[in-house]
């Protein structure tokens, strides 16, 4: 199962495939983890969230991988138009499992080259 991880660094944001990240599997919301495993070698970086096959949010409150259809009034998943508007909308648990398409991150240590001449060496390549 192929994973997107979202990396952002500051003002800049970066987008990668990852093949093989079964080592991100069981991991929480607000974990960090060794940049390594991705083809980031030095960084550090935390989990800041995510989404599942079907597109629903990942969600740091709620336990597990499970799906659940929660009364939102605002916060991830739903951004409601007016003050005091309620929804119920289905948000996925905060562990990632088989069925996390999208992983996002945040660099919290960086490592001795950047992200761009990591990942830009790769697309130089394949121009």
């Amino acid at each position: 199962m192929a994973f997107k991880i979202v990396v952002s660094q500051k003002a800049e944001t970066y987008q990668m495939e990852v093949e093989d990240a079964k080592a991100l599997n069981g991991l929480v919301i607000g974990d960090e983890f060794d940049g390594s495993i991705v083809g980031l070698d030095g960084y550090t970086l935390k989990i800041t969230g995510g989404s599942d096959k079907n597109g629903f949010t990942m969600k740091k409150d709620v336990p597990g991988t499970r799906r659940i259809k929660s009364l939102l009034t605002g916060g991830t998943g739903y951004h409601p138009k007016a003050d005091g508007v309620k929804r119920r909308k289905t948000v996925r648990g905060n562990t990632i499992a088989d069925d996390i398409v999208q992983i996002n991150t945040v660099v919290t240590e960086a490592g001795s080259k950047s992200i761009a001449d990591i990942l830009g060496a790769g697309e130089e390549e394949e121009e």
